[in-house]
């Protein structure tokens, strides 16, 4: 805002709070915490930004991938960033990023061997033998690799898995007592940087014999392991719903008959969302209720005829 002319003819410049200048100090501290999309973007800010970002190590120690950059993200995009932290890179996180290959992952942790925690769910262009071969060098010379996540990599078996506890100097028996709720490990897109006194977050399921996440059941007189396949869990409070204690859902997730009473639900067909895919809800403006994307997509379809 600029006032050009008073009253007593005098001309004055006043600029509002707002005007352009530097950035203000505090946002140099607050940049070492910025997650990585804004961290990028902050780079496009302004020159001062620009160099705060690049010249600091301390905001590429713990790299965390996820939406939107999942999808853009490439071996090279990778490499470049995590170059940022000169080899001291603590924390790689790769949320379902689809393009990131074997190669890829094994230069990042060869430049980087003080990472302690690599989380790579969701990851499908990564082979189990390629997770292997970048364990065994985050393993070896004493630099111990104490957390990894592999949920939803396909083609590991039970041999992988015993090869992967051996690096990380885990006991399996030891790991079964851990208990890991379906409710609170369910989504492997939505990343929790939290410390778990578990090594790797796949066992073998007592069911079916496979490797792959198991879960306990909160309930305290139920003493049920298994995968999500096994058992079924309702995905709100992750307990086992037999199939007579199931609600109708709206979404693909299991509903226990508790949780299904108190979710809101459409208003054409009585189905809730569950709140993992309650951002699927169509809502109108003036309506306090929402539509499911099945009622909505008929909705559209009759009104099109």
């Amino acid at each position: 805002m600029e006032i050009s002319e008073t009253t007593d003819g005098k001309e004055h410049e006043v600029q509002s709070s707002v005007g352009i200048g530097p950035p203000h100090e505090a946002l140099f501290l607050a940049v070492a915490y910025f997650p990585l999309f804004e961290l990028l973007a902050t780079k496009e800010v302004c020159k001062s930004l620009r160099d705060a970002v690049s010249n600091d190590i301390l905001p590429w120690l713990d790299i965390i991938v996820k939406k939107p950059l999942n999808s853009r993200i490439t071996d090279d995009i990778l490499i470049e960033i995590t170059s940022k932290a000169k080899g001291r890179l603590r924390t790689l996180a790769l949320i379902s990023c689809g393009k990131i290959t074997d190669d890829g992952l094994q230069q990042v942790v060869e430049k980087n061997p003080l990472l302690c925690k690599l989380y790579i769910p969701g990851c499908n262009g990564l082979t189990p033998e390629g997770i292997l071969r970048a364990v065994k060098a985050l393993t070896k010379h004493n630099h111990n690799l104490i957390s990894l996540k592999i949920c939803g990599i396909y083609g590991i078996n039970k041999q992988h898995l015993e090869t992967l506890c051996s690096l990380l100097r885990t006991n399996q028996k030891q790991q079964k007592q851990q208990a890991i709720f379906y409710h609170n490990n369910n989504n492997f897109q939505s990343f929790r940087n939290e410390e778990t006194d578990r090594p790797i977050d796949i066992d073998v399921c007592p069911k079916c014999d496979q490797p792959c996440m198991v879960f306990d059941c909160p309930r305290e007189d139920c003493e049920c392991r298994g995968c999500c396949y096994c058992v079924p869990r309702c995905a709100e409070c992750g307990r086992c719903v037999a199939c007579e204690e199931q609600g109708d859902a709206a979404c693909e997730d299991t509903l226990c008959l508790d949780c299904w009473i108190g979710l809101q639900k459409c208003d054409f067909c009585n189905r809730p969302y569950c709140n993992r895919h309650a951002d699927r809800r169509c809502q109108f403006p003036g309506s306090s209720g929402f539509v499911c994307d099945a009622c909505h997509l008929k909705f559209l379809q009759s009104s099109s005829d």
